[in-house]
């Protein structure tokens, strides 16, 4: 089955990357130079690049998002090594969330599995960061879902639920090559959320920004966003509002 496969970002010192993500967050460090949790996520490969990264809301990339079954744990985690991280808070309906930036300014966003005080009582490995972390989301923007969901359907991947946000202007869409179905038939079901979150896989994240101007890409030279590489499609394809490639 297809799957997402890898993410490129583009900063001044790869190598200080792979030193966080390994060391703080637990990626482990493939020969090939790739960072991932498990094979059936997606890898992270940082790439030389020039100038510094500076985020805008108007990029086509937004965050990963790392899944854990304990965010507290996380939280106090990452404090006892002094990385600042934001204080874990419940977003809306949306999730259970804290954020933090890697040290070239790359956004990361710690997930917990369930809703604040919805957290369930079991067993997890207290030694990893957050009781077992998963590289569940690779976020992009866009300003208009209609034509990229299409494509993304016509490739094989499911949507999993979709999160309107009136209140931020902005819908989130998450789509999955999978056969896992979300408990709710209708994508807007709120339950279908945290199952999301649990999936043990890496899904896309779309943030339709309602009003927007069509999202930018850094030139070819700059720091940031690369690429999202999908593996295994059998044959070659792209996406280019969102820099995605398949092969």
């Amino acid at each position: 089955m297809s799957k997402l496969e890898s993410l490129t970002l583009k900063c001044p010192n790869p190598k200080a990357q792979v030193a966080f993500y390994t060391s703080v967050l637990g990626f482990d460090a493939r020969p090939n130079g790739h960072l991932r949790y498990s094979e059936d996520e997606a890898s992270l490969l940082f790439e030389p690049g020039e100038g510094a990264y500076l985020s805008s809301q108007s990029d086509v990339y937004w965050k990963i998002a790392i899944s854990v079954p304990n965010l507290d744990l996380a939280y106090r985690q990452l404090n006892n090594q002094g990385i600042s991280v934001s204080e874990p808070r419940q977003f809306l309906d949306v999730g259970y969330l804290a954020h933090l930036s890697d040290p070239e300014g790359f956004a990361i966003e710690l997930i917990e599995h369930t809703f604040k005080g919805h957290r369930k009582d079991i067993e997890f490995n207290q030694s990893l960061l957050g009781g077992g972390p998963c590289l569940n989301l690779i976020t992009l923007r866009a300003n208009e879902i209609a034509p990229i969901r299409q494509e993304l359907l016509d490739w094989g991947m499911r949507p999993l639920c979709v999160q309107p946000v009136p209140s931020h202007g902005f819908t989130l869409h998450f789509f999955a090559f999978t056969q896992d179905r979300p408990p709710n038939a209708d994508l807007l079901a709120v339950e279908n959320r945290t199952w999301t979150y649990q999936r043990p896989y890496t899904v896309l994240e779309i943030q339709e920004v309602h009003g927007a101007e069509p999202m930018i890409h850094p030139v070819s030279s700059a720091c940031g966003y690369v690429r999202t590489q999908i593996g295994g499609f059998g044959r070659i394809a792209s996406l280019p509002p969102l820099g995605i490639e398949c092969a």
